[in-house]
């Protein structure tokens, strides 16, 4: 059985949806784009933010991975709505964009009384003197199957046309995802992929930079689906020299990537996807390795 929504949550979702579908937006190849809250009833329930053209479909999905916060304090303050211009780019070319907020963030940090279940964080990596990398990938790409199947049982997607989307931990979950190779899942995209960047909020002080290239070979022994990795210059979680050694890592280990190191984007290169200026930029690299994959 699928969880139940609880009361509140379907009143949120309501509301949200009703602000955001006012009036469907209509892009310059003249495809109209619908936006939408939903609430996935999945076994960690959590929202979701969606962005479809405007019919019945199926369409191809898209999911979008967020990043992640190890306060519970921002985790509380987590947008209920991020990526939006990336989400809606993807939409205007045809997909149904999926991008959920994770269990433990925005409102769902707090647990609503129906359904206590929406609260937990499960992506820790725990201590830096032996992080999990592997382990906190692999749960957030459990997350990534479980939307597949249930998008595919609602009949709203072309089960075997899915693209994964990334950034920072959700980059890192996207690669995890890539290891256990879904047989829907013909392409991921990552931007600034990588975990336990600026310890400290310190810049370029990561966790433990090589047990997680070592991760990162390990995802690359039995990763197989073609991916695109998009790094900025001035990352200072996950800079040029530790981005190129994941690389190397990976396809050593046999998966396959293609690497794109981007010039210097702001004041902080790290959340390059998140900016609508960024999209002239990274969209000519995204739509190359799209129409490649067919």
């Amino acid at each position: 059985m699928r969880p139940q929504l609880s009361t509140t949550v379907r009143l949120l979702v309501a509301l949200f949806s009703a602000i955001l579908c006012a009036a469907p937006a209509r892009s310059e190849n003249a495809i109209r784009i619908q936006e939408e809250i939903w609430a996935l009833p999945l076994q960690l329930p959590m929202f979701a933010y969606l962005v479809r053209p405007v019919g019945d479909g199926p369409f191809p999905l898209v999911i979008m991975n967020h990043g992640v916060s190890l306060k519970p304090t921002d985790r509380s303050f987590f947008p209920l709505v991020e990526f939006r211009d990336a989400a809606k780019w993807f939409a205007q070319r045809g997909y149904l964009v999926v991008a959920p907020v994770g269990t433990g963030y925005g409102a769902a940090a707090i647990d609503i009384p129906e359904r206590g279940i929406y609260g937990p964080f499960f992506s820790k990596i725990g201590d830096c003197s032996n992080p999990n990398f592997r382990d906190a990938g692999l749960a957030v790409a459990k997350v990534d199957l479980e939307i597949i199947d249930y998008l595919a049982a609602e009949k709203r997607i072309i089960p075997k046309d899915v693209i994964v989307v990334g950034q920072s931990a959700g980059g890192w979950a996207s690669i995890a995802l890539s290891s256990v190779n879904p047989p829907a899942v013909k392409a991921i995209i990552t931007f600034a992929a990588g975990r336990g960047g600026r310890v400290g909020g310190k810049p370029n002080n990561n966790c433990a930079p090589d047990k997680l290239v070592e991760a990162t070979a390990d995802f690359g022994r039995t990763s197989r689906v073609p991916m695109l990795w998009i790094y900025i210059e001035n990352d200072t979680f996950f800079g040029p020299d530790l981005s190129k050694r994941m690389h190397a890592a990976f396809t050593a280990a046999g998966g396959r990537a293609e690497y794109h190191l981007m010039p210097p984007f702001g004041g902080e290169g790290h959340f390059f996807i998140g900016s609508p200026d960024a999209i002239p930029l990274w969209s000519p690299l995204v739509a190359k390795f799209l129409d490649a994959q067919n």
